[in-house]
């Protein structure tokens, strides 16, 4: 996967287009993240290309292109966007709201959204941890009740940490519609932000990311009709299972974006920069720096594009989806350390946006279940 030989001139044709708004997507990256601002006019320009139709068949408006060929594009992303925010909130609404959508609405609920969430003027985001219960998806709070005659549910409870939450026009919520614990309990709705007795918390400071917004959401007494569950009452994780593997593929292969950005700017500077007389990339241990940069580069985009593959073709990817959160995750921090090391005091000066990659490479660690939880996950398929 080092290189474009690959892929087909339509598939280099859509990456491209995504490439050549790099500029224009990363103006004032290094402000919008200190400020905490989410820019609409570059999500606008982001929206034009397309880019959230590509995992949407044609019939339904979209793009028609298959999951590795969409990670590819947001590969693209990654590399060309300096705006990790602005990154984050695109594979947000596009595993979040797009891809269940396109793949468990019903034919009135797609009718009424999908158009527009794959055009970008409906930004979504889903609701899923709770103050109480974090990564734990089987203790949910949050209730979703039928009426006596099943046209509606009534959903109460509160959200945490919900991404895009201050922007987003519609918002899956992950909710018991029975008994807590089971695995059949869950159902996944879709809110529209103008239902009476949603309300959404304000925007929350964070350590990284700032330009992709995080709230917390409240539901009281909440009414929605039947036609908003996606697939069917009761099961919720069977659209989560789907979401979240897209999630991880979608928003690290972003991230591998940003490592390849992130080899070629310091393999610039290493050869630019002098010191005693030689550039700093004849220095051993730079070199070796570097070098590493390649190496998690590679693995990362490896441990993806393989996954996918084996995903698309049907077979089971519990194991290697863990693995290559835990390793991109890893990697992106690690290489975003390297960075800020190798650059020196320009690397650790907010103004060049180096030591900003650090801190949103924290949140990969953490986002998608925590590394922790992936490797409690890999350990249970071992029989540990």
């Amino acid at each position: 996967m080092s290189t474009t030989a690959e892929w087909t001139d339509d598939q280099l044709g859509l990456r491209d287009a995504i490439e050549r708004l790099g500029p224009e997507l990363s103006a004032g990256h290094v402000q919008d993240d200190r400020a905490g601002t989410f820019r609409r006019d570059k999500w606008e320009k982001l929206a034009q290309t397309g880019i959230f139709g590509l995992p949407v068949g044609a019939a339904a408006g979209g793009l028609g292109q298959d999951l590795r060929t969409t990670m590819f594009v947001l590969e693209g992303l990654g590399k060309a966007c300096r705006d990790g925010g602005l990154n984050f909130s695109a594979t947000t609404h596009l595993a979040s709201t797009v891809t269940p959508l396109a793949r468990f609405g019903s034919a009135a609920l797609k009718q009424r959204l999908l158009p527009d969430a794959i055009a970008g003027s409906v930004i979504g985001a889903h609701a899923i941890t709770e103050p109480s219960a974090g990564s734990d998806a089987m203790s949910l709070r949050t209730a979703a009740v039928a009426t006596a005659d099943g046209s509606r549910y009534v959903l109460n409870g509160s959200k945490a940490f919900v991404s895009n939450g201050p922007i987003a026009d519609v918002v899956v919520v992950y909710a018991r519609t029975g008994q807590q614990g089971s695995a059949t309990g869950t159902t996944a709705i879709v809110v529209e932000r103008d239902r009476r007795g949603l309300s959404f918390g304000a925007p929350i400071a964070k350590m990284g990311l700032g330009s992709a917004p995080l709230c917390e959401l409240f539901l009281d007494d909440v009414e929605v009709p039947s036609e908003n569950v996606l697939g069917k009452p009761g099961l919720g994780f069977l659209v989560l299972d789907h979401v979240m593997k897209r999630e991880i593929l979608y928003s690290f292969v972003v991230n591998v974006g940003e490592m390849d950005n992130r080899l070629h700017a310091t393999i610039e500077y290493a050869k630019q920069r002098h010191q005693f007389g030689q550039p700093i990339s004849s220095f051993q241990s730079v070199a070796n720096k570097i070098v590493d940069i390649k190496i998690a580069l590679e693995t990362s985009r490896h441990w993806l594009y393989a996954t996918a593959a084996k995903l698309q073709s049907g077979r089971d990817v519990t194991v290697d989806m863990a693995i290559a959160k835990i390793l991109v995750s890893d990697y992106a921090l690690s290489t975003a350390l390297a960075a800020v090391q190798l650059l020196g005091g320009y690397g650790y000066m907010a103004e060049y946006g180096v030591e900003k990659d650090l801190r949103n490479a924290v949140a990969g660690t953490i986002y998608s279940g925590t590394n922790d939880i992936q490797r409690t996950r890999i350990a249970a398929m071992l029989g540990l």
